[in-house]
């Protein structure tokens, strides 16, 4: 394979190196956007690239489908840091010597989960998506608080446990590929496992799925293993929260989609769908009733998250080209929604000095600009059309209800559950009178704007070649 497909992981790799570098938060800044934006031109590239793989990358249909995703989340989330990130500076809760960390750290995290999703080696997939999680452990605690520093230890503890029984799950398939395609790198060759998937050993690569499920879904953040996400979104800087929901979240989704792949091609192992449907609505229905109970605004969404990524593992755990296309399609909407409403989020924390949203009611009067793009962003992720995440919402349940009417009522429960929910907490911020001390911040209403833009738009028209490549993406899933 060509050099091509490495410059995702090989751009922000050499750009964290001179950030780390560069003492001037405001300088830092622009190199980290013009960084992001040079990943992205190389993810976009992709689509034109030969796709001829080798045994340590691959380009396919599913894996460009995520690049190119978290290549733009990537670039609109440097473009609000640049603003979010100096009015921390300026307001004394960050120093210029931790900004430099954060901008180095950032793209470092961008070169990590850009490793993983090209990996064909499971094994450096594996290590893509231990450093992401690593960097995002210390990004967490980048404020020093206590709160911050506890958040950060949750996380680190719970993803440890959460990559170490991912290893080992990739350790057995290792085992199972052996005496099929032989030793060294082709075991670990993940499209040589799955063009053999037939002949390898069924009881073992049913046990190695269990522990990489675990592994994984605990980096998803599937219910009971989400421990951890509430207190990273609301304890870290509010782009690491974007860059949780829009970013790591669907690279550790991809991760686990790469060896759900290789045990459905195996006709006697057991089939992943089932257990993916019951995981996938736990955490639907429990981040929805969550949601009423929450007071801090970025632990709202980040249970809106845990919602939003158990509807997809169970569309994906649904199966078939149309459901699996409903759940690759829910995945965009939400990484563009909900990184959206995080870039909102941080800039109404900035103003009203809190995140509890007992003490930021009256938006609407003090900043109406800003009150309307969060208004639409929370309508947009509730499911409202005429936005994206309605119609991926809609293909979900109309395409389950076909084959499995009970199981489609249940996740249409969670869906109203959580539409009420966050329609009250829309509510509470937005009107009334309003409270509180408005501090002076540089907002940025641009990334906000495009990614908006983008959902309304995917809810009136999806393009023909989107849809085709989503559609391919799917049928690779089977």
């Amino acid at each position: 394979m060509s050099a091509g497909p490495a410059l995702i992981a090989i751009i922000p790799g050499i750009a964290a190196l001179l950030l780390a570098l560069i003492p001037v938060h405001r300088i830092a800044a622009w190199v980290n956007v013009l960084a992001s934006a040079a990943t992205f031109a190389a993810g976009l590239s992709l689509a034109v690239q030969p796709r001829i793989p080798d045994d340590l990358l691959i380009i396919d249909d599913l894996n460009i489908c995520f690049i190119v995703i978290n290549a733009f989340v990537g670039l609109t989330t440097a473009i609000y840091s640049a603003t979010y990130i100096r009015h921390e500076v300026e307001a004394g809760r960050l120093t210029p010597r931790t900004v430099q960390f954060y901008h180095a750290m950032f793209q470092a995290m961008t070169a990590a989960m850009n490793l993983a999703l090209i990996a064909n080696n499971i094994g450096l997939l594996w290590v893509g998506l231990e450093l992401a999680t690593l960097i995002t452990v210390m990004i967490v605690g980048m404020y020093r608080t206590p709160a911050a520093l506890e958040a950060a230890w949750k996380y680190f503890i719970i993803g440890s446990v959460g990559v170490s029984l991912a290893f080992f799950g990739t350790i057995l398939f290792y085992l199972a590929g052996q005496p099929v395609v032989g030793e060294g790198v082709p075991a670990m060759t993940w499209s040589r496992l799955l063009a053999v998937a037939p002949q390898l050993d069924a009881a073992l690569i049913n046990l190695a799925f269990v522990f990489v499920f675990v592994g994984y879904g605990m980096e998803v953040g599937l219910v009971p293993m989400h421990a951890w996400l509430p207190d990273a979104h609301a304890e870290g800087p509010t782009p690491i929260s974007a860059g949780l929901s829009g970013l790591l979240l669907n690279v550790a989704l991809f991760a686990l989609l790469r060896f759900k792949m290789i045990v459905t091609a195996s006709p006697t192992a057991i089939q992943p769908g089932p257990v993916m449907i019951v995981l996938g609505l736990a955490s639907l229905i429990f981040a929805s009733l969550m949601l009423y109970q929450r007071r801090d605004i970025k632990r709202l969404f980040a249970h809106s998250s845990i919602e939003h990524m158990g509807l997809i593992v169970f569309a994906l755990g649904i199966g078939g080209p149309l459901a699996n296309f409903a759940g690759l399609l829910h995945m965009a909407m939400h990484s563009l929604t909900k990184s959206a409403i995080f870039f909102a989020v941080g800039h109404v924390s900035q103003i009203k000095g809190t995140q509890r949203m007992t003490e930021m009611g009256g938006l609407s009067v003090t900043h109406p600009g800003l009150a309307i793009g969060l208004g639409a962003g929370v309508l947009a992720i509730a499911g409202l059309p005429p936005f994206g995440v309605f119609v991926s919402e809609f293909l979900i349940v109309t395409t389950t209800f076909q084959r499995a009417p009970l199981l489609a009522v249940v996740a249409a429960l969670g869906i109203v559950l959580a539409f009420g929910a966050l329609l009250l907490r829309l509510q509470d911020l937005l009107l009334g009178a309003p409270k509180g001390v408005d501090q002076a911040v540089c907002v940025s209403m641009v990334p906000l704007s495009v990614h908006l833009l983008l959902v309304l738009i995917s809810g009136l028209y999806v393009p023909t070649y989107l849809v085709d490549w989503l559609r391919r993406a799917a049928e690779m899933l089977g």
